[in-house]
């Protein structure tokens, strides 16, 4: 089953959709992998998740990928003595370490590293940022806040602190448990929440032994400030928009999504846009016309997917916004403005074998309307490479791995085959050749109705295209020489 799209679509899993039938109808209505959010779910519920996703993978012939969301650090106020007070604009609350129960204008803060770290003129956020406070004055015990605006505050609501720079990592004890039961039965992505500096990275690559893909969500302003330097660590890039309209001021996202997605896409690293695409799916079967506009605009863009959360989870029509996306980005890919529009956003080759080699293969395949680029690849390096350059054909990347095969279910354009290595260059050719004819879905009256015959030649680095006899019409296959240290090919 080869999607008729380049963008990929993730599903978030929870009560409405984690069960067998329903992540089946997920799938084959568009989904091409699937997120567990480890806010909610258990190591046992993981584990069947895992077991579903395998399970789909043989009935399908497909590899599924699977995305484990870390929860990260929670940050909390303690409990309120009536269950909620008023706060209003202009008054001075009080943040204090002892365990009180609050009122009365003091609010427990258990966690002593805030009391470290906020300075006056620092802003709070409580509850989502409904409230918002301004820190005036901040010692090692109590912290004194001005209210900007009016609200009422319950017990153990969440606290963020857009300015502040918290002496923690963005992994807890849980979390690091978490990542060893992923690591234990084979995930394709590990999301880092809540990453505020490049360490926070390090570490997580560490505790997963380079056996898991490390996608880093972008939800705080300090991670904006240590943009480049994040990308360059992760494996791939969240948009986490959720977080980060909390944390920055709303008319802000909408850039700094742009900003993530350029900068992602010029390292070769996946880009997924989420939160709140199709909001509305969650108690209606159809969305509004601005959440297609929202979706739709992701691919313009050229981000490599676009997330379902709690549309898929806990709504009332999971497969119906997992098929609704999908139209969307199919019917997005073919407008005719889409091409134009990815092509200007088309970023220039780094001075690197690799890059010179996809780049020449996407310019090959284009001038010469090839059916599709193939690649040879083990870490998946050489695919990451080939979808940088945002090609308009399919990119089939063959691997004998399955992990690199389900971690590059997230990576735009990709369709990954499961093939055996190949024994030598011509042997690779030819399977190439094979299984994009098999696999690329050529149109009738195209050069597909006899195997192809590869022509090579004897000189490194080579490239080869394969088409079918002169007596037919149509396309052939672009493919070529290895980039990846691991690979045995590279389109070119």
């Amino acid at each position: 089953m080869r999607r008729n799209r380049r963008v990929k679509i993730v599903a978030t899993l929870g009560p409405a959709s984690t069960n067998e039938d329903t992540m089946r109808r997920l799938f084959e209505a568009g989904a091409d992998v699937f997120r567990v959010n480890m806010s909610h779910a258990t190591h046992d519920g993981l584990r069947e998740v895992h077991g579903i996703v395998r399970k789909l993978e043989t009935e399908f012939s497909r590899p599924i990928g699977i995305l484990v969301d870390l929860q990260g650090p929670k940050l909390r106020i303690g409990k309120i003595e009536s269950g909620t007070m008023r706060l209003t604009k202009g008054d001075v609350v009080s943040f204090v370490r002892r365990e009180d129960v609050g009122g009365l204008g003091r609010i427990h803060l258990p966690h002593p590293e805030i009391f470290e770290s906020v300075e006056a003129g620092h802003s709070m956020l409580l509850d989502d940022g409904k409230l918002k406070l301004r820190v005036v004055e901040a010692s090692d015990v109590r912290i004194d806040a001005e209210v900007l605006n009016s609200g009422l505050l319950g017990s153990r609501k969440g606290i963020s602190l857009p300015d502040t720079v918290l002496p923690f990592g963005a992994l807890t004890d849980k979390d690091r448990a978490d990542i060893e039961c992923a690591n234990s039965i084979g995930v394709s992505w590990l999301a880092l929440s809540f990453v505020q500096r490049p360490a926070d990275i390090e570490e997580a690559r560490e505790l997963s032994r380079n056996r898991t893909a490390i996608m880093a969500k972008i939800e705080k302003p300090t991670a904006i400030h240590f943009l480049k330097e994040i990308v360059d660590l992760a494996d791939g890039i969240m948009v986490a928009r959720g977080d980060l309209g909390v944390e920055m001021p709303v008319e802000k996202v909408p850039g700094l999504q742009k900003q993530i997605s350029r900068a992602a896409r010029n390292a070769g690293k996946p880009v997924v846009v989420a939160t709140q695409m199709l909001e509305s799916m969650i108690y209606a079967p159809v969305p509004t016309r601005a959440e297609v506009s929202d979706v739709a605009t992701a691919v313009f863009e050229g981000a490599d997917a676009v997330m379902l959360s709690a549309e898929s989870a806990v709504g009332k029509y999971p497969v119906d916004a997992v098929a609704t996306m999908n139209r969307i980005a199919i019917e997005v890919e073919h407008d005719p403005l889409h091409a134009a529009i990815i092509h200007a956003q088309r970023i220039d080759p780094q001075a690197t074998g690799a890059d010179a080699i996809s780049a020449a293969a996407r310019t090959v395949a284009e001038t010469l309307n090839l059916a599709a680029i193939v690649c040879y690849t083990a870490s998946g390096a050489t695919a990451l490479r080939a979808a940088r350059e945002r090609p308009q054909q399919p990119i089939l990347a063959l691997t004998p791995i399955p992990r690199t095969a389900r971690k590059l279910t997230i990576v735009w354009g990709q369709h990954c085959v499961l093939a055996d290595d190949p024994i030598n260059l011509d042997d690779m050719v030819a399977k190439a050749c094979r299984i994009a004819y098999q696999e690329a879905s050529p149109r009738p009256g195209s050069r597909s109705s006899s195997p192809p015959v590869c022509r090579s030649e004897n000189r490194a680095p080579r490239t080869c295209s394969a088409s079918p006899s002169r007596s037919d019409r149509g396309r052939g296959i672009s493919v070529g020489p290895a980039a990846d240290a691991t690979s045995s090919a590279v389109p070119g």
